[in-house]
């Protein structure tokens, strides 16, 4: 794609959604249920990362698109219509799951994370030894595993499980960036993180669900 391409594509795309809140601000039922219908997976599936159970996570996602319906007035375009409802989305979320995210921005969660290593330190060779720093072993190639192992129900059963035991921050970011597909600039709007922190977070998350691939796969 030219640049000329995407700067016609960016220009449809702001343009298409300036006409959806136009629509959406004079009530159209139709448009409303579009945007429900774009978005409203997206927002279950973030939701439940903060609180214990799916039904609390379908009311805060109830909450928050009346909280969208609300703020329509004071939408100003300044992100994309899909990150400023994340944004109330995680608000909202935040604030439901108990007087600890209430007290704790995002962001602060996000640099604590840092501290921890992105890979198990036993991974990698002794300081002391033969080639200090160097993997002790590869991680393994699952290109040569059968493709009904490497996407069977069982290994999705594995990458969700070790995808819930992340940490809030790296359980988010994994689950906007991998599951549903948003872009890091998307992330990083609707978080309110740097995109270094949303690219760690991300490499942290990645790392852990690999091992616990890898351990499935070894048996």
């Amino acid at each position: 794609m030219t640049p000329a391409d995407a700067e016609q594509r960016l220009t449809g795309t702001a343009s298409s959604e300036a006409k959806l809140v136009a629509r959406l601000r004079a009530g159209d039922e139709q448009a409303f249920a579009e945007l429900i219908d774009s978005y409203h997976g997206t927002m279950l599936a973030v939701a439940r990362n903060y609180v214990n159970t799916r039904a609390v996570a379908e009311e805060v996602v109830q909450e928050a698109w009346l909280g969208v319906i609300k703020g329509l007035d004071r939408f100003q375009g300044r992100s994309s219509l899909k990150t400023w409802i994340l944004r109330i989305l995680v608000n909202t979320a935040m604030t439901r799951g108990g007087q600890e995210a209430r007290s704790i921005p995002f962001s602060s969660l996000a640099r604590e994370d840092e501290a921890e290593p992105a890979v198990e330190p036993d991974r990698f060779r002794r300081p002391d030894g033969a080639f200090p720093g160097h993997w002790a072993a590869y991680p393994a190639n699952w290109g040569a595993l059968p493709e009904d192992r490497v996407f069977g129900r069982e290994t999705l059963g594995v990458m969700q499980e070790a995808i819930e035991a992340l940490p809030t921050p790296q359980r988010v970011v994994i689950t906007l960036r991998d599951v549903q597909g948003c872009s890091p600039e998307e992330v990083c709007d609707a978080l309110d993180v740097s995109d270094g922190n949303q690219r760690v977070l991300l490499h942290r998350a990645r790392s852990r669900v690999r091992a616990a691939l890898e351990r499935h796969f070894d048996g």
